[in-house]
């Protein structure tokens, strides 16, 4: 008998479907309005379908915007952005920065704002705030919450800071690090919701996709 690669492909990935754990399911379509791959990969891991659209608005600070106030407005316009252009569907947004005393970091300019954030930030407590919203159009339907996680870095050298920031990694996150990836090692202490920091508090977004009805066990 002979088998084609095709058929051997196709044999293959439905054993691996089979196999995969899936911890929760869409009840309806819903879309990510977030071109993160950190958010992307949290709903993949749980087995959710998905559809990613991006927004396209200004994310610049308003005068007297604390963090939470800032990330609230900010998860909503994206949310809304995105909701206009599919009013039937369920759309999830979210916002992420890093607070140290009274300045708001978001994502680095470049190489050198990196270092200067992460020397900002060492051997001292910072808090994350990250706001999501979910948004249906048709159903008038706006469910925003906000959460908070305070991360205390060690007193490391600015030699290895200047080491991190040349992996890149830093450069395409609030703060200027990546708890989830070679920044784990800055870190010394998390009080609160760990996926907070890396740009998702889980909880409360699968809390709210099951109230709504968008998700289920």
């Amino acid at each position: 008998m002979i088998i084609r690669l095709e058929e051997i492909f196709n044999l293959s990935k439905k054993i691996a479907i089979s196999n995969m754990t899936q911890i929760l399911s869409n009840k309806v379509e819903m879309i990510l309005a977030s071109g993160s791959p950190r958010r992307q990969a949290f709903f993949q891991d749980l087995g959710l379908m998905f559809r990613v659209v991006t927004s396209d608005i200004e994310e610049t600070r308003g005068s007297g915007e604390g963090p939470e106030e800032y990330t609230r407005r900010l998860a909503m316009e994206k949310a809304a952005y995105v909701s206009g252009n599919y009013p039937e569907r369920w759309v999830i947004a979210a916002d992420t920065v890093v607070c140290c005393d009274e300045s708001i970091l978001e994502k680095p300019s470049g190489v050198e704002d990196a270092v200067q954030m992460l020397l900002m930030l060492r051997n001292r407590e910072h808090v994350v705030w990250s706001s999501i919203c979910l948004m249906h159009g048709k159903c008038s339907v706006v469910d925003v919450c906000s959460v908070s996680t305070s991360v205390e870095f060690w007193d490391f050298s600015e030699e290895i800071i200047r080491r991190y920031v040349e992996t890149r990694e830093p450069l395409d996150k609030a703060g200027a690090y990546g708890i989830q990836g070679k920044g784990a090692f800055l870190v010394r202490c998390v009080k609160g919701s760990y996926s907070n920091v890396v740009g998702l508090p889980l909880v409360e977004c699968i809390q709210m996709l099951q109230r709504h009805g968008v998700v289920r066990a």
